[in-house]
């Protein structure tokens, strides 16, 4: 396997690391940089569970090569919360009771995140749509669109 040295801009942080050209981002984010927060449900991109932003849009890492994100700006959950503040998406989860086993709730919260800075006013069913990617096996997802419409009043607001 052909390995070299790549630069990744995650969380606003500069890492290099040493890659292969077949390892994904998932395998980056999770085994060499330790965010674990990003999982691995199906490696399939059928789940969601591994949705990263990249340059801002929701994207599978476990699909993505490795390679195609260096020099990209990378953020995954591990990045949303500025210090012990969450992110308005993250605290509306957690008012919300959208949080269940947690396994999927990652990517929920950033493909929310993406969706809310595409769309500030959405309505019930596009919040569905736009989550329509990312499975929970817990809910009815009731409380993940009611997160994500309360997240979207808090941001409108002005809160951060």
């Amino acid at each position: 396997m052909r390995k070299e040295v790549a630069q990744f801009i995650v969380n606003d942080r500069p890492y290099e690391v040493i890659v292969e050209s077949h390892m994904t981002l998932l395998d980056v984010l999770r085994d060499q940089l330790g965010l674990t927060g990003t999982k691995c449900g199906c490696n399939v991109g059928e789940c969601g569970a591994c949705t990263v932003l990249i340059d801002g849009k929701p994207t599978l890492s476990c699909l993505t090569l490795a390679l195609a994100a260096r020099d990209r700006n990378i953020e995954t959950i591990e990045g949303l919360a500025r210090g012990s503040k969450l992110h308005p998406v993250q605290k509306a989860f957690v008012d919300k009771g959208a949080v269940q086993c947690g396994f999927c709730t990652p990517g929920m919260v950033l493909s929310a995140k993406a969706f809310l800075a595409e769309n500030p006013s959405p309505t019930r069913d596009e919040v569905k749509e736009a989550l329509k990617g990312n499975l929970c096996r817990c809910t009815g997802y009731v409380k993940i669109v009611d997160a994500v419409l309360a997240a979207a009043e808090t941001l409108r607001a002005g809160g951060d």
